[in-house]
């Protein structure tokens, strides 16, 4: 039972470490709620949207604390912590999941290796971009059923047949949700026991020639092939090198090998490290992520989708090649062909293309804030006009707006939102003031405005 008693207010010694104790970001946001609860049921989690209701404050809500720009912490809300929210159920016999929202990927595919069951994860709510998206499609997909807890405190189960507009919305509508998710149901996938990679570092003077190769090798590759192309300082102090990254799930060793035959037979000359067909494993693959994204460290972020189009290589040419000094940024293209060639299903996940970029900016200390910020928006400001929209994910709507949606889906979940969220009780979109409430974004590109 969730009552003001246990609300952990701002008076109280523990509210420093309740506000931001769970947010990834080191960059902590100069925003305070009224009060932070955490809830370990979706009773819980009812009884606390009632009392916001009570006492007319907004509810914003942090499942994994791990939005680069920490949209659970918003001013006079009272932030619901779902960190002690926690299901993680097999049904053996259907193969479908029941998960809490604050489960990371790493904690969800542990478990389920240890029944042969994995989950390509990644920020559902935002589609979830995870494992070899370009082939198995969106996390979201995977998606049968959603528990959730509405702004009036009312506890729903939503499916394609039960609150179905709510379901459509809970696949692709991130922070704009009009609701609070306790529990995710998912269809999950057999593991692999035959993951491998093939990984080849070239010095950055190569970044055209790499990067050609890898978005022209891509598709061709087989539907077990995920593909990456990263500009990265292997140590803050060195000079940048551009990587290229193959990585195959399959259940023999002879098919991995057969599935990374082409990358490593078409490789460019001038490679100065190659690693072929290096046995692999998700663990393995979740602590490379770790050390790439350390904990303690400051963060900014952004990314595109650049048009099919596009000399994808050209216009990312300045974001691979002027990383800042002294700083563990690294800019990421991911290759999404085939998945952005097909029809999605109809939900609110709508936006992509064959090319997706993202800058992950990370540092330590708080006196590069400013160098780093004004370098992610120096580069964005040229690569946004080669761009169609942009992933929720790795977006910060303070910083730039851009189309997320297309625009009849966008414009039917700004109308879902205010048909379930009519006083904008459950914060949405983080703008620029927090104004956008329940009107949320525009899904326009403001730089043609």
């Amino acid at each position: 039972m969730v009552s003001a008693s246990s609300v952990v207010w701002r008076d109280s010694p523990d509210y420093e470490e309740a506000r931001i104790g769970r947010v990834f970001n080191n960059r902590r946001p100069d925003r305070y709620p009224r009060g932070v609860v955490q809830p370990t049921t979706a009773a819980g989690v009812a009884d606390a949207v009632k009392l916001a209701n009570q006492l007319g404050l907004r509810v914003s809500v942090r499942s994994g604390g791990h939005s680069w720009a920490a949209w659970s912490v918003r001013d006079d809300a009272l932030l619901i912590d779902l960190g002690e929210l926690k299901y993680l159920e097999l049904n053996e016999a259907s193969g479908t999941l029941k998960v809490s929202p604050s489960t990371t990927g790493r904690v969800l595919n542990e478990y389920l290796g240890l029944k042969g069951k994995m989950f390509a994860g990644g920020f559902l709510l935002q589609g979830g971009m995870g494992w070899n998206c370009k082939n198995w499609g969106w996390a979201c997909e995977k998606t049968l059923a959603v528990e959730v807890v509405t702004a009036n405190g009312d506890i729903r189960l939503c499916s394609k047949d039960e609150n179905c507009d709510l379901f459509w919305a809970a696949r692709g509508a991130g922070p704009g949700f009009p609701a609070i998710v306790t529990a995710f149901h998912l269809e999950v996938r057999n593991s692999f026991s035959n993951i491998m990679k093939s990984t080849f570092i070239w010095p950055l003077e190569q970044y055209k020639t790499v990067l050609d190769w890898t978005i022209n090798i891509a598709p061709k590759c087989d539907d077990s092939v995920e593909v990456v192309c990263v500009s990265l300082r292997p140590d803050p102090t060195k000079e940048p090198v551009i990587l290229s990254g193959f990585v195959t799930f399959q259940n023999s060793e002879d098919d991995a090998i057969a599935s990374l035959k082409l990358a490593n037979e078409t490789h460019p000359p001038g490679a100065i490290m190659t690693a072929m067909c290096t046995p692999s494993s998700l663990s393995v693959e979740y602590e490379a992520q770790k050390l790439a994204n350390p904990e303690g460290h400051r963060y900014t972020s952004d990314n595109v989708y650049i048009s099919n189009d596009a000399d994808a290589a050209e216009v990312l040419r300045e974001a691979f090649t002027t990383l800042p000094e002294g700083t563990k940024t690294f800019a990421l293209w991911y290759s999404m062909n085939p998945c952005s060639r097909r029809e999605l299903p109809d939900m609110a996940l709508s936006m992509q293309s064959d090319h997706y970029f993202a800058l992950y900016t990370v540092w330590e200390d708080g006196k590069d804030d400013e160098r780093c910020t004004s370098w992610v928006k120096k580069v964005m400001k040229d690569v946004e006009q080669h761009s169609v929209g942009a992933y929720l994910g790795d977006s910060d709507f303070q910083v730039r707006r851009t189309r997320f949606w297309e625009d009849a889906k966008a414009e039917k979940l700004m109308q879902l939102r205010q048909k379930w969220d009519p006083r904008g009780t459950v914060c949405g979109f983080l703008d620029q003031g927090d104004k956008s409430g329940v009107n949320g974004l525009e899904n326009k590109h403001e730089w043609r405005t």
